[in-house]
């Protein structure tokens, strides 16, 4: 991640300032650095942290930055520095330090400040906002804040505990710098977690110190008996202590190297682009949605919803949680292992698979029912073959347009899902048995199955069910249907496609109509044509039958969020509906 990881500190003498920071050099060192200017070399240490090996070694400031460390270097002056190094990390003469990223041959370089004078400009900035303007309710916390020209930055200030400072605290904050503002406000939750842990350490070494130097010399008793000083005599008398002081940690500063190093990895790490030949299909938004829609309920779960939950039985369940076997049937695994196998066999592998099992009139009837949106009803009492269908079934729909409730006790409303599996005994409405918009399958038990079919011919492991396929407004044999259900079947009888093959044309076909769909959405929906335009519209896409718009229009209900409101986000300009005129 190309950003910048400092430490700062705010001093009563000098106000904000950097204490230690770490960047990200791409660049390989210099050929002249590679001997005089390195110091150390032979001392190399392996660490590693979540997973990251980098070899850490001590160098000098300048070489890695292209800049010298002279007395035109853009650093604080000499008199600027407190005296008992409160404005200090490292020494004068130590050189920082360097991690070198052997996967990506990226170094990673810690020192006060950075040497080049832009960065410079833009940490000591950033470090002055985080310390004084920029900051959130209570002076601890996170908070974002910059701009394109001085970069973006995430913030978070915390207190250190000092027996010998006023108020017995000291103010400091941990700040990312980046340009790239979008990166680092997705980066904001797992910036927060890992700063938190490393501001969480250094306040608990602090709180160790402070709570020892109070047991043996209490400063608040001392300083109610001490005379009155004026406060600029005091301050200048107690100049500000070191970190290191502060947490007793000879080797804090490694260790900061080492954890700001890692922070820049891992946050590089845990965004990645990916590469798409062409625009995103509506199902990859679709389902781009649902993921998000998902992990922002997950994160709104609080801790007594995560232990109720595993008690309570959720309206909607996914099949794989049913087909899972139970403690029981673990237990024995010899009994049961024929019986298991042959389950797995018994569900529908794929379309072609489903019109061999139901026979092409049934399956004609069954799949009109899906492309018009209908409600499909599946009574069962084996859950995996329910499900296993459902799993077919909605391959011929738009992710947007599939609900499904895989098992249920009770009847659900075609609102809620336009998938339903039911078992045996549950009654259904007489309303829905007779309606033109539901079909029913009913598994039952066929009398002529066999009692010990051949588990290596799955058509026959479904012999022992037949299937009964039943709906208020069945479909008739000549009557033409979609256009889109034509297809299918042509694809399905043609058996020199395979069922790879059979999969790809589904997806070309839905993205077909899909794109027809986006037109009619864009026509009528956003324009607001007359009936007249649609009409010819329609005739033009070839889609002016009858089932073809019931299939448009529903197949309308699954489009994409995003590409709803963008479109109702444009506003036609008063040129185009002139010319139309």
């Amino acid at each position: 991640m190309n950003a910048i990881v400092a430490l700062c500190h705010f001093c009563e003498l000098h106000g904000p300032r950097t204490l230690f920071c770490t960047e990200v050099l791409h660049s390989p060192l210099p050929q002249g650095a590679s001997s005089g200017d390195l110091s150390g070399q032979n001392e190399q240490a392996e660490e590693e942290e979540g997973g990251i090996q980098m070899s850490s070694r001590i160098r000098s400031h300048s070489p890695a930055e292209g800049a010298s460390a002279d007395s035109s270097s853009p650093g604080p002056k000499k008199s600027d520095m407190c005296e008992a190094s409160g404005c200090r990390s490292l020494a004068g003469g130590h050189p920082g330090f360097v991690s070198h990223d052997k996967e990506t041959s990226i170094k990673y370089v810690s020192h006060q400040h950075p040497n080049h004078p832009q960065l410079f400009s833009i940490v000591r900035q950033a470090c002055v906002r985080s310390l004084s303007c920029e900051v959130c309710p209570g002076r601890e916390g996170p908070i974002f804040f910059g701009d394109e020209q001085h970069g973006f930055v995430f913030s978070h200030t915390f207190f250190i505990k000092d027996s010998l400072a006023r108020g017995f605290q000291r103010w400091y904050s941990i700040i990312t710098i980046m340009m790239d503002r979008i990166y680092l406000i997705n980066s904001w939750p797992f910036l927060l977690g890992k700063i938190r842990g490393i501001i969480d350490e250094l306040q608990g070494k602090a709180l160790k110190v402070f709570e020892a130097e109070q047991f043996g010399c209490p400063q608040r008793a001392q300083r109610m008996n001490t005379a009155f000083t004026p406060f600029l005599h005091q301050r200048n008398g107690n100049a500000a202590r070191s970190l290191t002081s502060l947490t007793n940690d000879e080797n804090l500063w490694a260790c900061l190297h080492t954890s700001f190093a890692w922070l820049l990895k891992a946050c590089g790490s845990r965004l990645t682009e990916k590469l798409l030949e062409g625009a995103p299909t509506e199902d990859t938004l679709v389902q781009m949605e649902k993921l998000a829609d998902l992990k922002e309920e997950s994160e709104g779960w609080d801790g007594s919803e995560e232990e109720e939950k595993p008690s309570s039985q959720p309206d909607v369940v996914e099949g794989q949680e049913l087909s899972k076997s139970s403690p029981e049937t673990s237990l024995m695994p010899d009994c049961n292992s024929w019986n298991v196998a042959h389950r797995r066999l018994s569900v529908f592998r794929s379309l072609r698979h489903m019109r061999q099992v139901l026979g092409a009139s049934a399956f004609r009837m069954l799949a009109w029912h899906v492309l018009m949106g209908n409600q499909v009803i599946w009574k069962a009492r084996d859950m995996d073959l329910v499900q296993s269908a459902f799993d077919v079934l909605r391959t011929m729909l738009p992710i947007g347009c599939v609900r499904i409730i895989p098992y249920s006790d009770q009847y659900e409303e075609a609102y809620r899902c336009n998938f339903l599996g039911l078992s045996p005994h549950v009654q259904i409405p007489p309303h829905i048995l007779s309606s033109e918009f539901a079909v029913l399958v009913e598994v039952r038990a066929a009398t002529r199955s066999s009692l010990y079919p051949t588990l290596f011919d799955d058509e026959q492991s479904l012999n022992k069910y037949e299937f009964v396929v039943t709906s208020g407004s069945p479909v008739a044999a000549d009557r033409v249907g979609p256009t889109i259900l034509n297809k299918i079947e042509a694809a399905l009888t043609n058996q020199n496609l395979s069922v790879d093959v059979v999969d790809q044309c589904l997806v070309c076909l839905k993205e077909e109509w899909m794109n027809k769909v986006k037109v009619l959405f864009k026509f009528t929906k956003v324009d607001s044509r007359p009936k007249e335009d649609t009409q010819k519209l329609l005739s033009i896409l070839g889609a002016a039958e009858e089932d073809n718009v019931k299939l448009l229009k529903f197949w309308m209900t699954g489009l994409s969020k995003t590409y709803k409101s963008h479109l109702m986000s444009t506003v036609r300009s008063p040129t185009s509906s002139e010319s139309r005129n």
